[in-house]
């Protein structure tokens, strides 16, 4: 097992080359990663997304599913992520009438050597990205913004939550 050339860098080598973690020595324990995500936008575009009235379709459950899938293909986007056996995965979209827009909460959980902050993060951005995606016709303007782990549990280091 390589050693990490710093602390803080657990992905670079002693050489200061790219490297996956060796998990093999930790054990395996439930981990759980929450992550979120906002996308704000005209009033009137919040207004047709929650009408069903964008041209794309159901722009809140295709958001959902995206977030979902992508949670599962982590490991093929992040070239360090180590492939998990995911044993959850939820995705909530909830309109925010003060943003105006709607907010993004991903929280996935497994049972494994490593945690699924970067799955909860992907899943986040996804669902985010499809909501661009099938409104912009309507709002260029959109800005996706406050991608973040909010909290993660399990492992060597237990339970962190944002402040």
């Amino acid at each position: 097992m390589k050693e990490p050339a710093t602390p803080g860098l657990s992905h670079i080598d002693v050489t200061g080359a790219a490297s996956m973690v060796d998990v093999s020595e930790k054990g395996v324990t439930e981990r759980t990663a929450t992550a979120e995500g906002a996308v704000k936008m005209a009033r009137e575009t919040l207004a047709i997304i929650l009408a069903g009235d964008i041209k794309k379709g159901d722009v809140i459950g295709t958001a959902r599913l995206a977030g979902i899938m992508a949670a599962k293909r982590t490991s093929d986007l992040i070239p360090l992520c180590h492939p998990l056996p995911i044993t959850h995965i939820g995705v909530d979209i909830t309109p925010d009438e003060g943003l105006p827009g709607v907010r993004v909460t991903a929280s996935v959980k497994v049972a494994a050597k490593t945690g699924v902050e970067m799955e909860a993060l992907t899943a986040a951005a996804v669902a985010c990205l499809t909501i661009f995606d099938m409104a912009k016709a309507v709002d260029r303007g959109m800005e996706i913004t406050g991608i973040r782990v909010v909290e993660k549990r399990g492992g060597r280091s237990g339970t962190w939550r944002r402040p």
